[in-house]
């Protein structure tokens, strides 16, 4: 079969999970690594990760391999393997806005005055990219901007939200503005971040008229991945959750973002949506605390406490301890939302793909409550994998 090469373009290239997953990718294609960590890698029908090259945005201009060395997430001989790779990969200039980011600034800031503007540059490097490759997707993994005015009615329909771009509404987010360019230029979107960008009424609108697959929002890694595991089987055992207290401490780019207050509440919005929906009741004492602890880096830690009462109304609980490696659980899960994308889009579905829903905290739906339980997750995906 002749290659087909599948292009990613990266809101965040040089950021922690960026560069992890075009230094991964690398390592497959040269035979270094196997595809462990990969959940799809025995899949039909997708794209070879050997195909995948990577290009995107950032605000820091460093090629990848100086980005990457500063993460810290690759060892030492991985590193040097795919350092000469990495140095041809260099961040086009990326959309910038203290609005919506007040703790990350870089030096590459695409200069443009206009919303407009802004969009015209992005598509130039998409429609660029596209003459590079067979097929190329859009995912995003920006550093978590501030909750946006979700109700604001700029949002609520195309033309709305075209008038707006026009006036350069301040309430339109970078996110929102990669989304739109992504969808204008017919390049599937995935919404890896907690960032209100996509899932806007107005863009959903776009997408389905565009035919474009789009999916999100928020990569489901670590600490709502097992949410999402455990609330389903105590559900079933009939113990029932009177609370449940989940704390993080992270260090790396992304945790100096959330510890912004503005771009924290959208990270617990997603974070906190999942027991409730899957449990059918509410729980009243869950919280859901997010701390940036520098001395960490991409080594993010989880604590769980569940309190659970059963047979005889006696207590109990759970307590769970999760050492993560914040970005060698999402580059995997960030470079298979792609190869689902593309899929999509070969097979002419366009608008929201609910069938994704297994790799995000809070997944778009069509018109129903979104699905959490991780286990019917697996099985839409499966189903429409073999379909």
């Amino acid at each position: 079969m002749a290659k087909r090469t599948l292009g990613i373009a990266v809101v965040g290239l040089g950021g922690a999970v960026g560069t992890t997953m075009a230094a991964g990718i690398e390592l497959l294609k040269n035979g270094l690594i196997g595809t462990e960590g990969l959940p799809l890698a025995d899949a039909a029908g997708l794209a070879d990760y050997t195909d995948i090259v990577f290009a995107g945005w950032d605000l820091f201009g460093d090629h990848l391999a100086a980005a990457a060395e500063s993460h810290e997430v690759l060892t030492y001989k991985q590193h040097v393997a795919v350092a000469d790779a990495l140095k041809e990969i260099k961040p086009w200039p990326a959309i910038g806005s203290e609005r919506f980011l007040a703790n990350i600034d870089g030096e590459n800031k695409l200069a443009a005055p206009s919303h407009r503007k802004a969009i015209e540059a992005v598509r130039a490097n998409l429609a660029e990219f596209k003459g590079r490759c067979d097929s190329v997707v859009v995912v995003n993994l920006a550093s978590t901007e501030k909750l946006a005015a979700e109700g604001n009615e700029i949002f609520n329909s195309l033309a709305g939200f075209e008038t707006a771009l026009d006036e350069n509404s301040p309430d339109i987010s970078p996110a929102m503005l990669y989304a739109y360019a992504a969808i204008a230029e017919g390049v599937p979107y995935g919404n890896f971040t907690p960032s209100v960008a996509v899932d806007i009424p107005a863009l959903i609108e776009f997408a389905e008229k565009q035919k474009v697959p789009v999916a999100g929002k928020d990569g489901k890694t670590g600490q709502t991945f097992i949410k999402t595991v455990l609330a389903p089987a105590l559900k079933n055992r009939a113990l029932h959750i009177d609370g449940w207290y989940s704390t993080n401490i992270l260090g790396n780019r992304d945790g100096l973002a959330l510890s912004n207050e503005d771009s924290l509440a959208s990270k617990v919005k997603t974070k906190s949506s999942v027991l409730d929906d899957i449990l059918g009741y509410d729980v009243q004492d869950h919280i859901v605390d997010i701390r940036y602890y520098r001395p960490r880096g991409d080594n993010k830690e989880a604590w769980d406490n569940i309190d659970i009462r059963g047979f005889l109304g006696q207590t109990m609980q759970i307590k769970v301890n999760f050492l993560c490696r914040d970005s060698i659980l999402a580059a995997p899960l960030a470079i298979e939302i792609a190869r689902c994308l593309n899929l999509a889009k070969q097979r002419g579905e366009g608008g929201i793909q609910e069938q994704l829903a297994v790799f995000f905290k809070l997944p778009m739906t069509r018109n129903t409550k979104p699905q959490h339980d991780f286990h019917k997750q697996e099985e839409m995906l499966k189903d429409w994998l073999t379909r």
